[in-house]
């Protein structure tokens, strides 16, 4: 268990320290070393597309020794996307192309920013749903003719094994440390209060997001007295044996904790200070986690059944706990068998009381405050089984049905106790990948070309009975999102609120001079699948991209370059009228270190005046000069 972090006023040595002055041995530039590669089967975490753009790669120092120099912005910036146009594309969408050999997994998740999630303790006004992302985040589908017919019975366990063709290669770009992994944040709150990678305070004191009420309702986040952000702490990273890469994957924030993944153990710590509040031990590395948090603070993880031996072997990640935030402990904790050995867990997530998980089995249910009882099992039939599943308000599966090469797949609204699904909308016959973005409204997306660097390439948004509403069109290149490969509920940098969907803008030349670049947030109609002229800028040397929702107003997170602190914005849903809530300090070994940390690739999380930032896997550092975090932590004064 790595050592807690210490409050702003008396930073840990080595560490970047208070924002006015960092301490030499602070954080350093990120590094950029060669890709890793993983295979479907073996790993805990299924990584994700490459990031579209790399950070700015680390300059030669020009200060005295201990004083780290952030990079300037990369010499070649990409082309201008051009101004994204909407897409009156609506009702019966086009014929997908023929699907390719799958690609390498892409993402956003805090699985990030995809969602709209609500402050923890609130509950979400009717229309949201939680980002994204978040863990965080490409394969996607066009839509088949709209059959609002109900879809099949009860589940139950199919004897067929899921198949599994040719090794999905992951590039796990790594950065100082920092892999571009999906994440996405956000938060659901009925029973399930907050998604996994977000979570959220109810709101200091302060005075309120300003501009005219948004859309779909105020927000709970407050403007802080001083939004000017001190390091609240620093989790060192553990040693890693060289060329391997670890799974951290799992952050939750509450107003009472922030808990965070490590090796082999999960951490609670005070939101304002850092100070440790209790470890968790586990069996071995986690895999997954819930988005959700239920109302009593508990959230759902999915880990390794044994600590990894000194070759790195893998285990299997088969083991599932119930955990109490607030006391640090597990409540139960359960396995889905599969023929005579457990079966790999690939994502989980919360509805209502129901832990409604993904596996190589096909999945299971369980009542997450019923000792574990097992609620249902998936699949259908002999020819289906469920891909995996979104919760949240509603609870939604992704089903398949045929052989490899003539997959038909289906988006099913399902009963979280029973497990019946309520609607079923048949997607396009041909195409092999669904994301579900939003679960309340039911808006999914899917890829329609063999390699994209973005994550879906249309949107889908359908109505309370499962028809279609509306197509949105993202082409590749315009816009800056991303998708897990090989789970369904994963996206970030995206959110849904206000009967739209948000999305941020692929960077583009800017303004200036120069090689100033920028982005922007827009959105798209759910009704029309047009765009509705909303616009928030991310300025000169700026880029920017949704977290979550906060009410009706959309809360983004906002990089304004690398000599400049980094902020967290409400943005009003009927004006975009922007207000800043927190700003870190623009200390160049703040920048590094943040930098490092991917933030739009990896776990980011925003509540109460509080900003998290933390990793989903971690390697060896490429230099001992190099310190490297798993999380990060800034509270506004």
């Amino acid at each position: 268990m790595t050592q807690p972090p210490q409050p702003p006023n008396e930073p840990p040595q080595g560490g970047f320290g208070a924002p006015q002055d960092p301490p030499p041995g602070g954080f350093g530039a990120p590094q950029d070393p060669p890709p890793h590669g993983f295979g479907k089967a073996p790993e805990p975490n299924n990584p994700s597309y490459g990031y579209p753009q790399t950070p700015p790669p680390a300059q030669p120092p020009t200060q005295p020794a201990g004083q780290p120099q952030v990079g300037p912005p990369p010499q070649s910036p990409p082309p201008p996307p051009g101004q994204p146009q909407g897409q009156p594309t609506y009702g019966y969408p086009q014929a997908p192309q023929a699907p390719g050999t799958p690609p390498p997994g892409q993402p956003q998740g805090y699985g990030y920013p995809g969602q709209p999630t609500q402050p923890y303790g609130q509950q979400a006004p009717y229309g949201q749903q939680p980002p994204y992302g978040a863990y965080q985040q490409p394969s996607t589908m066009p839509m088949a003719p709209q059959a609002g017919a109900s879809g099949s019975g009860g589940k139950k366990l199919s004897g067929q094994m899921k198949i599994i063709v040719g090794a999905v290669v992951a590039i796990a770009l790594i950065v100082g440390g920092g892999v571009f992994y999906a994440s996405t944040s956000g938060k659901d709150d009925t029973e399930a209060s907050s998604e996994g990678s977000t979570g959220g305070g109810k709101g200091g004191e302060g005075k309120k997001g300003g501009g005219e009420q948004a859309a779909g309702g105020p927000g709970t986040e407050k403007v802080p007295a001083n939004t000017s952000a001190t390091v609240s702490m620093q989790i060192p990273q553990p040693e890693v044996p060289k060329d391997d890469v670890w799974s951290v994957a799992g952050s939750w924030l509450t107003d009472d904790v922030y808990a965070k993944a490590g090796v082999n153990e999960i951490v609670g710590y005070n939101p304002t200070d850092g100070k440790e509040l209790w470890t968790l031990p586990l069996a071995g590395q986690t895999c997954a986690g819930s988005r959700e948090i239920t109302k009593d603070g508990v959230v759902a993880v999915a880990y390794e059944e044994a600590k990894r031996n000194k070759k790195g072997d893998h285990q299997t990640c088969s083991e599932i706990s119930a955990v109490d935030l607030k006391e640090g402990k597990k409540l139960w904790t359960k396995s889905i068998e599969e023929g005579s050995s457990k079966a790999r867990i690939e994502e989980l997530t919360i509805s209502g009381n129901t832990v409604a998980v993904g596996s190589s089995a096909g999945g299971a249910a369980f009542d997450i405050a019923d000792k574990g009882k097992l609620l249902w099992e998936p699949t259908v039939g002999d020819e289906c089984q469920d891909e995996g599943y979104a919760g949240g308000e509603q609870l939604v599966a992704v089903q398949k049905c045929g052989d490899y090469g003539d997959e038909k797949l289906k988006i099913q609204l399902l009963d979280p106790k029973s497990g019946d699904a309520k609607w079923t909308y048949p997607v396009t016959p041909g195409v092999d990948n669904a994301k579900i973005i939003s679960t309340r409204p039911v808006v999914f997306g899917q890829d329609t070309q063999e390699i994209t660097a973005s994550g879906v390439t249309d949107a889908f948004s359908l109505d309370d009975k499962g028809n279609l509403r509306a197509k949105i069109s993202l082409p590749d290149g315009k816009y800056d999102h991303d998708c897990e490969v090989n789970v369904v509920y994963a996206c970030s940098s995206l959110a849904v609120g206000n009967d739209k969907l948000y999305v941020p803008t692929r960077q583009h030349k800017g303004g200036g001079d120069g090689y100033s670049q920028t982005n922007e947030i827009i959105s798209f109609s759910l009704e029309t699948g047009k765009t509705t002229g909303d616009r928030a800028d991310a300025g000169e040397n700026g880029e920017m991209f949704p977290i979550r929702m906060d009410g009706g107003n959309i809360l983004a997170y906002k990089d304004a370059g690398y000599d400049k602190g980094a902020q967290v914005v409400s943005l009003n849903g009927k004006t975009m009228k922007e207000t800043k809530l927190l700003e870190t300090p623009a200390a160049e070994s703040v920048g590094s270190a943040i930098s490092s940390m991917v933030p739009k690739s990896n776990e980011l999380l925003y509540g109460n005046g509080k900003l998290y930032l933390g990793k989903k896997l971690i390697s060896k550092p490429y230099s001992k000069d190099e310190k490297e975090y798993t999380a990060l932590g800034f509270v506004a004064q």
